[in-house]
């Protein structure tokens, strides 16, 4: 009987499995700066309202939907869209990284900045885009993201957008080490936030500087703000960061949601 019993349960769980791995997103369009952007949206079964996620994509120029985030988001009901930004994916304009090679030398670190800055437009129209749906809990969103998006969420966490967390992922590991305008504006943006933070990196990222300088500051201002070192994830820097944010859920994951919850359930 136990067993019979456990061979029904195992079929269950890989059954919703399969259903989850075969759910499919939506591809919408919302506008920015006079720019028609797309993005991809993935809904949890049923009518909601939910509590949802923008997650903010890297640099890489194609980000994809992202199926493994949000199948692991969807799972356990939030809503998660993935808008890609000007130039980025599906979307219209010049590619961050071209608009950077083509600064002068001297001058590249400042205009990634600069471009950064001009992108928090972007995280905002797709923030109220979602706000606007019917099935989202307009009082209930994070922001995350990882790697330039994890710079993303911090910039946008400066605004006043009534989100209720940031979950910055190894937020400018890759030029960390090599941009100081990079590292100041990091530091405003945490003397800033306006939401409490969850600052997440594998130990084998490319720079810890972020998760040690930003900690630092936090705690010195006295702000909201938790940040964890996991163990290294993968074979290399690159897996100890596009790979631990794209990847570790079941690495991060029930931290992160412990974390969610919580400010979900705060005032």
């Amino acid at each position: 009987m136990k067993s019979t019993a456990l061979l029904w349960l195992t079929l269950i769980v890989l059954a919703t499995e399969v259903a989850v791995a075969q759910s499919k997103p939506e591809e919408v369009i919302f506008p920015s700066d006079g720019r028609q952007l797309h993005g991809f949206l993935w809904k949890p079964e049923g009518a909601g309202p939910f509590r949802a996620i923008v997650w903010n994509h890297g640099s890489e120029k194609l980000p994809g939907s992202q199926p493994t985030l949000a199948n692991f988001y969807n799972a356990h009901s939030y809503v998660f869209f993935v808008p890609h930004r000007r130039g980025q994916g599906r979307s219209p304009g010049d590619y961050i990284q071209d608009q950077v090679a083509l600064a002068p030398a001297g001058g590249r670190d400042r205009r990634m900045v600069e471009l950064q800055q001009a992108e928090v437009d972007d995280v905002i129209a797709a923030l109220t885009y979602l706000k606007s749906l019917p099935f989202v809990d307009s009082a209930r969103i994070v922001i995350s993201g990882c790697s330039y998006g994890g710079i993303q969420t911090l910039l946008a966490g400066e605004r006043d957008l009534g989100v209720r967390a940031l979950v910055p992922f190894a937020p400018g590991a890759m030029s960390w080490e090599k941009n100081q305008v990079l590292q100041d504006r990091l530091l405003r943006a945490v003397d800033l936030s306006k939401a409490p933070v969850l600052l997440i990196q594998a130990e084998n990222d490319y720079s810890l500087g972020p998760i040690r300088v930003l900690s630092k500051e936090a705690n010195k201002k006295h702000k909201e703000f938790q940040s964890k070192v996991y163990p290294a994830f993968g074979s290399g820097p690159q897996d100890g960061h596009w790979g631990f944010c794209s990847s570790a859920t079941q690495v991060w994951g029930t931290d992160v949601l412990a974390f969610l919850d919580t400010q979900m359930k705060a005032r």
